[in-house]
């Protein structure tokens, strides 16, 4: 698990993370977001230990990171893999000798290398790209090697920053579908900065919305895109201005569920016979699943019946007012 408290950063009298706190669980995969300057990558670097801190506390696991000393810092970092926006690859090399570099750093005896290597090399799917050079190869292939490199030496834990920022969307989907099953399989701990929140609705289970550097809003994936508070918004382009009806009752429903799944809106009316309006409506691809936030406008004679019903189908619902 990793515990985070209070933590300062300063580059001279410049704030750059001013008192994060959040926990990331063990096996989970989290989300940072936010705008350029944000300080996302800062606080990234600072949970592997490559910045220091001002102030406050970064545990991982036992491990409070500020205070290792240099020995303990190159054996903790062991656990910890990280892949970069640019992949970070040795171009004159092959693509094999890319990922075993860490295992040579730490003296692992050859056929341990050539075992753990092609192994990995399956895992992304580049068995038959092991004599390749980087520059022979996709944007996509190349965070795939990135990818296996970062995971040679078992980590624990795998910090992504900006991993999809070039790739093309097509890609993006596709390196994202390798990291969560690797989550999956490994049962390692993955922690993303983007900007992108298509990439957090994909795969994250939680997410922290930084700001100026601070923590604007933090929680569940679906709970933030439920609630659509305003540096969601600002995020995604979306005015906050939803004009809702100021007459009768707004109902602000979250729909999570599979293509397969059977919930239609018309059935809301037939079933209950509740005339409504929906006034709002977004839908989302989140995971596997799609996510659809309605808000039904009804007069509150109906409102009663209405809420009942959705809480009979253990749907999530709440009542909003004009323009919330």
């Amino acid at each position: 698990m990793i515990v985070i408290k209070n933590i300062e950063k300063k580059y001279g009298q410049e704030k750059i993370l001013d008192g994060i706190s959040l926990e990331v669980e063990t096996g989970s995969i989290y989300g940072l977001v936010g705008k350029s300057g944000a300080g996302k990558s800062t606080l990234l670097r600072c949970i592997n230990g490559l910045e220091s801190y001002t102030a406050g506390q970064i545990w991982v696991d036992e491990n409070e990171v500020g205070s290792l000393k240099s020995k303990d810092l190159r054996i903790f970092r062991k656990n910890i893999g990280m892949i970069f926006q640019n992949f970070s690859l040795a171009n004159r090399i092959s693509v094999y000798k890319n990922v075993e570099l860490p295992l040579k750093w730490w003296k692992v005896n050859k056929e341990e290398r050539n075992k753990r290597v092609n192994e990995l090399l399956k895992l992304v799917g580049l068995e038959e790209k092991k004599d390749s050079k980087p520059a022979q190869l996709s944007g996509g292939q190349k965070q795939r090697v990135a990818i296996a490199r970062a995971l040679a030496l078992n980590p624990k834990i795998l910090l992504c920053d900006e991993a999809t920022s070039a790739l093309d969307p097509m890609t993006t989907v596709s390196i994202l579908e390798l990291l969560k099953s690797i989550n999956k399989k490994l049962g390692i701990t993955i922690i993303i900065v983007t900007h992108e929140m298509s990439v957090v609705r994909k795969i994250c289970d939680r997410v922290a919305i930084l700001d100026k550097g601070e923590i604007a809003v933090e929680g569940l994936v679906e709970d933030i895109f439920f609630e659509e508070p305003m540096e969601l918004e600002e995020l995604t382009g979306e005015s906050s201005q939803k004009n809702y009806p100021s007459t009768g009752v707004n109902i602000r429903v979250k729909i999570v569920q599979d293509e397969s799944d059977g919930f239609m809106l018309s059935d809301v009316g037939m079933v209950k016979k509740v005339p409504f309006k929906i006034v709002y409506s977004n839908m989302y691809d989140y995971k596997d699943k799609k996510m659809s936030i309605y808000v039904f406008n009804v007069e509150r004679q109906y409102s009663k019946e209405l809420e009942e019903y959705f809480d009979s189908l253990n749907v999530e619902w709440k009542e909003v007012k004009c323009n919330e």
